[in-house]
């Protein structure tokens, strides 16, 4: 990271946003689909990825493991095979999702060596059901010196999978590993966000058997192996929402273009509720908000709930609303660290435990905040975007690891801000 983790971006607030902003393929999608790669006895090819410091950070691991891989204007290329099947601290440290290598390397050469991850710092998010979902499917798994070491020689074995509580990530793990396991695997208690059909569709391109993507229930029938396929990454939704957000808090006009909209159908829900103005298209959404919107209630919730990935977002925009609102976050449980920071603006939020209580204000205050992690920063960018006056974010490189081209972007739509390298 370097002196990115120092860089800041400064906002000059309180001007409306309009007209059209273009959403970037999903950083959620894209990883796990990167990590595919590692499956695909042909090329896999990717389109529509995101540039991202995650994306390139599993591009960089992906490229360590021995895959040929290109990366050039949104589209990846990989073809293997795999020479090394270690996944080392120093590049899994930097991110969580580095974890979803564990299942494609298990499956196609049976063993793998990860490291324990790192990440946003937003609560435990332990390891233990990509662990047992592994051990379902016949590895043997030890944790030895800070890393999982799973082994198969003899290859993955269909099984049955039941989850405790639903994880996106261990729900890709186990799709990725059953898909190349001899026998049948069904997975109970799935995740079921687009993402996960987003890569059950790729893996099918592939020439996985793959049903029941979107419900509780996957059906995996294991092939011997996978092909050469191309595959577009969907859409970026928390991206789309925290643009939807943006544009009702600066009190402004957007179309935010290249969207699926029914994946953001609980956000249009509570955003009409609020009293801004949310019109639907075939793969767009225009948002139009004057004057004060209505405090609302939120819960997060696995999809198709409200995403915990947009909470932060929410917070934000709940500073400025009439009203007292309450958001209770009930999948992280430390994911309220953008709070002090909206706090030093001048909002009035008291949380307890889980649950935050924000009693909205007229107007906030610019101030300098820094940034906690990726989707806490983003909720600060929006803040400074609704305040009149200068507000400075720093350490913004948790931006940089979810958000293509954000300055642009907004930039675009009338937001002033700069970036600027601090020493």
């Amino acid at each position: 990271m370097g002196s990115l983790e120092m860089d800041g971006l400064e906002i000059e607030g309180g001007i409306p946003l309009h007209g059209d902003i273009y959403v970037s393929g999903a950083k959620n999608a894209a990883l796990p689909l990167l990590a595919t790669g590692l499956m695909c006895d042909g090329t896999l090819t990717l389109t529509h990825v995101p540039d991202l410091a995650d994306t390139r950070l599993m591009i960089e691991l992906l490229a360590h493991h021995g895959l040929d891989i290109g990366f050039q204007d949104g589209r990846v290329s990989m073809s293997g095979p795999a020479t090394n099947m270690d996944a080392p601290y120093d590049l899994v440290s930097k991110m969580r999702a580095s974890i979803l290598v564990l299942g494609p390397l298990l499956a196609r050469y049976g063993e793998a060596r990860v490291s324990l991850p790192g990440g946003c710092a937003i609560g435990t998010r332990p390891v233990d059901l990509h662990i047992r979902a592994m051990q379902k499917l016949g590895a043997t798994v030890e944790l030895a010196d800070g890393y999982i070491q799973a082994r198969a020689p003899k290859g993955l074995t269909g099984n049955k999978i039941v989850f405790p509580f639903v994880s996106v990530g261990a729900t890709e793990n186990a799709m990725m590993a059953a898909a190349c396991a001899s026998g049948t695997s069904q997975i109970v208690n799935a995740a079921r966000e687009p993402e996960i059909i987003d890569l059950a569709d790729c893996l099918n391109a592939m020439g996985a058997r793959i049903t029941g993507q979107g419900t509780d229930t996957l059906t995996i029938e294991g092939v011997a192996s996978l092909s050469t396929a191309t595959h577009r990454v969907v859409a970026d939704r928390v991206e789309a929402g925290t643009f939807i957000m943006a544009a009702a808090m600066t009190g402004g006009s957007l179309t935010v273009r290249d969207i699926i909209p029914h994946h953001l159908d609980v956000l249009f829900d509570v955003m009409r509720q609020t009293g801004v103005g949310i019109d639907i298209g075939d793969n767009f959404v225009t948002v139009s908000a004057n004057g004060r919107y209505q405090a609302q209630n939120v819960e997060t919730q696995p999809y198709p709930g409200f995403p915990t990935d947009l909470q932060a977002q929410f917070t934000a925009m709940m500073c400025l609303a009439e009203g007292v609102s309450q958001i209770s976050e009930t999948i992280f449980e430390n994911r309220f660290m953008h709070v002090p920071e909206l706090v030093r603006m001048g909002a009035d939020i008291s949380v307890d435990g889980r649950t935050a209580i924000i009693r909205g204000k007229d107007a906030l205050l610019p101030a300098p905040v820094m940034a906690t992690d990726l989707r806490a920063s983003v909720s600060l960018v929006l803040a400074g975007l609704a305040t009149t006056g200068t507000t400075s974010v720093s350490r913004i490189y948790h931006l940089d690891r979810g958000y293509a081209g954000l300055e642009t972007k907004l930039g675009a739509c009338g937001a002033r801000l700069r970036r600027i390298h601090q020493s």
